[in-house]
């Protein structure tokens, strides 16, 4: 399943030309053929970069990087780019297609954040095909920060969004078919088809991100997870960088993991190492940790990346000097 994929980018980044280097200590996993280590801690000059979780990235980076080269925000390019994961049928776990909870409802959560530190969120939001755009709406047009349920959707239609139904038939049978044993142990995945969360850095040295989310496959009705939290599942600072978070949300709430990595950044820590420490945290405070998975990634100022898990199988996307790349993420759990 974890073929390393390139796509070649001409355009604009093609002629940044600037280098890549591994960091010393990172370590590689078995499966180093499809592993790229990430570049030095670089005091270099910018390099405009989107990362984005899972495989279902490279699309979303292909549409995000659009408005990166045209010379657009960072904050344009994280909407546009996980709008592609929400609208896809395909992806059983980010809105349209996402697996319902066990009453067979489809809820929403997402956030997004600017450089300016602003940002918006919904969640337990039902109907509407693109809750990232909805928080973005909620950051810029309300005095709130968060809109859950039907508040949110409410808001959403005052806003012109459109209500859809957004349980697939494909959706609905793996729903249907759960029913019959209808055991409630949620699904935490190792392998693909998560949360998608993005960070972008522009041309003008900005980073925003978004991340967006249906959640746990056959959830408590009413369950959130970290997706929405800004310092959980989404945290930057402009000064020093962000970090997304995909996997068992509630876990990265109990730790602010999205916050902690950044704050490890702005302590001196690389993107690598500040991931590295925030999965070290979690499995520290859960002796039951094989039953967990937690991915993170993390971008800087200058475009140095890195990304972290406790179980292989998590996968990312980077777009960075001409490339866009699908590459493993190092992994806690080496035994």
């Amino acid at each position: 399943m974890n073929t390393r994929r390139k796509f070649l980018k001409k355009g604009l980044f093609g002629t940044f030309g600037f280098s890549l280097f591994s960091i010393s200590n990172i370590a590689c996993s078995d499966n180093s053929a499809n592993q790229k280590e990430p570049p030095e801690q670089s005091e270099q000059p910018l390099k405009p970069t989107v990362v984005s979780t899972w495989n279902h990235g490279v699309g979303a980076n292909e549409a995000a990087l659009k408005i990166i080269e045209s010379g657009g925000s960072a904050l344009d390019a994280v909407e546009k780019g996980v709008m592609v994961t929400e609208a896809d049928p395909e992806s059983t776990s980010v809105g349209f297609g996402g697996l319902p909870d066990r009453d067979g409802n489809v809820t929403l959560d997402a956030c997004i954040m600017n450089e300016k530190g602003q940002c918006g969120a919904v969640c337990f939001l039902q109907h509407i095909k693109h809750p990232i755009s909805v928080a973005r709406k909620v950051m810029e047009e309300t005095p709130h920060v968060m809109l859950a349920g039907k508040g949110a959707f409410q808001f959403a239609l005052s806003q012109g969004f459109k209500k859809e139904n957004l349980l697939t038939e494909k959706a609905k049978e793996a729903w249907e078919e759960w029913l019959v044993k209808s055991e409630y142990k949620p699904i935490v995945n190792r392998e693909n088809h998560d949360t998608i969360g993005m960070l972008a850095l522009d041309q003008a040295g900005n980073i925003s991100g978004a991340c967006t989310t249906s959640g746990m496959a056959y959830k408590m009705h009413g369950r959130v997870g970290d997706s929405p939290i800004i310092g959980a599942g989404l945290y930057l600072d402009n000064e020093v960088g962000g970090c997304v978070a995909t996997g068992h949300g509630e876990k990265v709430i109990e730790t602010v993991g999205s916050f902690l990595v950044v704050e490890l950044m702005r302590n001196g820590r690389s993107p690598q190492e500040a991931c590295d420490e925030a999965i070290r945290r979690i499995v520290k405070r859960n002796p039951d940790f094989n039953d967990i998975q937690i991915g993170y990634i993390a971008l800087d100022k200058k475009g140095n990346y890195g990304a972290s898990c406790i179980h292989k199988g998590f996968n990312f996307a980077l777009y960075q000097d001409g490339e866009n790349e699908l590459i493993d993420a190092d992994y806690y759990n080496k035994g």
